[in-house]
């Protein structure tokens, strides 16, 4: 095992170590290598009991807490992250294979500025008032009580942070349990949040697969559920939560439509297509990855692309001068490695690209198909893995028709120096969060989430503080009662 990476103990509970061993063993594996660099153990029926417990023990007090108070506590820990980020970010790179120059900026630091944001945000939750009359009325806007977070392998520390940050701000207690593949980040951010003040209990961190989450989700202690993930696991959980009347937040899976006219900036769109596509070896689940270039600039555009790719920098990711990694996972590899196959078998060419890289680890090269059609699997079917698809296009209306024709609604983005044609297209967009002239910026103060099967709520801004509060309604009466009879 690689020296310095290695937890105190597999769980953070009740604001300290702990650790069972009778739960299974989960190797966490360096995906530049494929080898074993850590291990911790799933959480066993007791560790899970114990976190719930000490999150529904610890909330009450919390949510009467002065919200300016939680709000310092959580500003002191987006400053503790800051002063750390090269040694979590180091952390963020042997756990997911993506490269350090990345994730200096786009992991910890974005943790941070979630932390900072809804910190500022803590006293500022507010209701309303309504007057009927001489009578009124007013809401207040509660927590939800204990909340459960299950995190994907992709960005495991910044959705840690960005699921803690408004239950925590809202004054709720939080129970995470990070992705088996990816379990180190979180364990640091809990350890942070303590150092920074909070009280124990409030963010707890239990390892394990999918049973932890389905025990997290339907036990009675759990108000809400919060899910970054696939569509499928989006299902089960929200079904499951359903189930008691639980409230959720599903962010899910895309195949977002990455939209590119022929007055573009060429540059510009090119670099959207590369941040939208190949940016953590492609697994971002707001990806364009179904890029539509209208026909006069298609040619230029696929030319384009294919020389600034000969920029990539493949090599050790703890170098920083590299700025492409592997798959998290060799089984995600895997799935990838199939789609490129079946997209040649249904008749795409493969551009640049297509096949595994020949070094130790799960490398893939970066992928170009053409020669598409939309009913193409590659085309339908989200890949999670550095494959662009190119599609051309006519006209503005051909372009949107297309662009919405699929099941998923997560993102979008149009590239054009025609503003009323970008935000009339931007308005037929069935997606959540549409880009123009830009791709893959997630600002804390910015809604991010799908429409469609991409998933139900949204991450930061105040929205997120909506789905972790919900209305009470007071009337007031201020004059006699009549009655019937």
């Amino acid at each position: 095992m690689t020296g310095g990476i290695q937890p105190p103990a597999s769980h953070f509970v009740d604001g300290a170590w702990v650790e069972d061993q009778d739960g299974p063993a989960l190797d966490v594996v360096y995906p530049a290598t494929g080898k074993v660099v850590a291990r911790v153990h799933g959480a066993t029926d007791a560790v899970l009991d114990r976190a719930l417990a000490s999150a529904a023990g610890a909330q009450t007090e919390w949510a009467a807490t002065d919200p300016a108070e939680r709000g310092r506590i959580l500003r002191r820990a987006a400053d503790l992250i800051r002063a750390r980020n090269r040694d979590l970010s180091e952390l963020e790179t042997l756990d997911t294979g993506k490269p350090l120059q990345e994730t200096l900026v786009a992991d910890a630091a974005s943790g941070a500025d979630a932390l900072e944001y809804f910190g500022a945000l803590a006293a500022d939750i507010r209701g309303e008032t309504m007057r009927f009359g001489a009578d009124w009325a007013y809401t207040i806007r509660r927590p939800l009580g204990v909340c459960a977070g299950i995190g994907a392998w992709n960005y495991p520390t910044q959705i840690a942070c960005w699921k803690a940050a408004p239950a925590l701000a809202a004054g709720n207690a939080m129970v995470f349990k990070p992705s088996e593949a990816t379990p180190l980040g979180a364990l640091r951010i809990a350890e942070i949040l303590h150092e920074a003040g909070l009280p124990a209990g409030l963010f707890n961190v239990v390892q394990g697969d999918g049973r932890v989450g389905a025990t997290l989700t339907t036990d009675r202690r759990v108000a809400k559920v919060s899910l970054t993930g696939s569509v499928p696991t989006g299902r089960e959980v929200a079904g499951a939560a359903a189930g008691a009347m639980k409230h959720v937040t599903m962010e899910l899976g895309g195949k977002s439509p990455l939209l590119i006219f022929e007055d573009a900036d060429l540059g510009d769109a090119v670099s959207g297509a590369i941040n939208g596509n190949f940016y953590s070896s492609g697994q971002v689940c707001s990806n364009g990855t179904r890029v539509f270039v209208q026909r006069g600039l298609r040619d230029a555009f696929v030319s384009r692309l294919t020389e600034r790719l000969a920029g990539v920098v493949i090599g050790d990711p703890l170098d920083e001068a590299t700025n492409y990694g592997p798959m998290t996972t060799e089984a995600q590899m895997r799935i990838v490695l199939d789609h490129i196959g079946r997209a040649r078998a249904e008749g795409a060419t493969v551009g640049a690209g297509g096949t595994r890289i020949d070094r130790e680890g799960y490398w893939i090269e970066p992928t170009i198909l053409t020669d598409l059609t939309d009913d193409m699997a590659c085309v339908r079917e989200e890949i999670f893995g550095p494959v662009l698809s190119v599609l051309t296009f006519e006209d503005e209306d051909e372009a949107i028709a297309r662009a919405n024709a699929t099941g998923f609604g997560l993102a979008a983005g149009i590239f054009t120096r025609d503003l009323t044609r970008a935000h009339r297209v931007a308005a037929a967009m069935q997606a959540g969060t549409i880009w123009i002239n830009q791709y893959n910026l997630t600002p804390a103060g910015m809604p991010f989430g799908g429409s469609k099967m991409s998933g139900i709520g949204r991450e930061n801004a105040r929205a997120a503080l909506d789905h972790y509060t919900e209305v009470q309604t007071i009337y007031v009466g201020m004059g006699p009662v009549e009655a019937a009879y």
